[in-house]
């Protein structure tokens, strides 16, 4: 399984906004900039996210957007599922009448793939996205100590 950019955005999009305090409300166009991504398409995107209850867009001179839910109630599958859509690992999963064979889920690789499905679903659904924008934090305090020993390297070696 693949997910398409327009995924990958969303979960930058999501994340940025769970990492500011609750409630922030920012506008497409500095979204985009802070984001590195196209404000066409972050637009389009924010439209699946707003239909599936994710963010809320507010209109007018103050618009924007904001998190329609608390970020520890924001999953991982929740951005995909928005997305994407529904995203089966092989499509019988979704339609047993799609079986070539004909066996309509009773066969040995519809029960692996299903559970497999299941364990990844539950995954997804496990990791929410106060979480990640926890792990965010820290991950930033590592990056900016390296970027730190790398200047001082550098100053010291020359």
């Amino acid at each position: 399984m693949r997910l398409n950019q327009a995924t990958d955005y969303a979960f930058r999009m999501v994340l940025y906004l769970a990492e500011q305090p609750e409630g922030t409300k920012i506008t497409g166009a500095a979204l985009a900039a802070k984001q590195n991504i196209p404000e066409r398409f972050l637009l389009k995107i924010m439209r699946s996210l707003t239909a599936a209850g994710i963010m809320k867009s507010f209109r007018g001179v103050d618009g924007g957007f904001a998190l329609q839910r608390l970020a520890q109630n924001i999953t991982l599958f929740d951005i995909i599922e928005a997305v994407e859509g529904q995203t089966e690992l092989q499509r019988c999963l979704h339609d047993e009448t799609s079986c070539w064979k004909g066996c309509t889920g009773m066969c040995s690789i519809y029960n692996a793939f299903a559970s497999i499905q299941k364990d990844l679903e539950d995954r997804l659904k496990s990791i929410n996205f106060a979480d990640l924008a926890e792990q965010e934090k820290k991950l930033q305090v590592v990056r900016q100590a390296e970027q730190q020993f790398r200047k001082e390297t550098v100053v010291t070696t020359e």
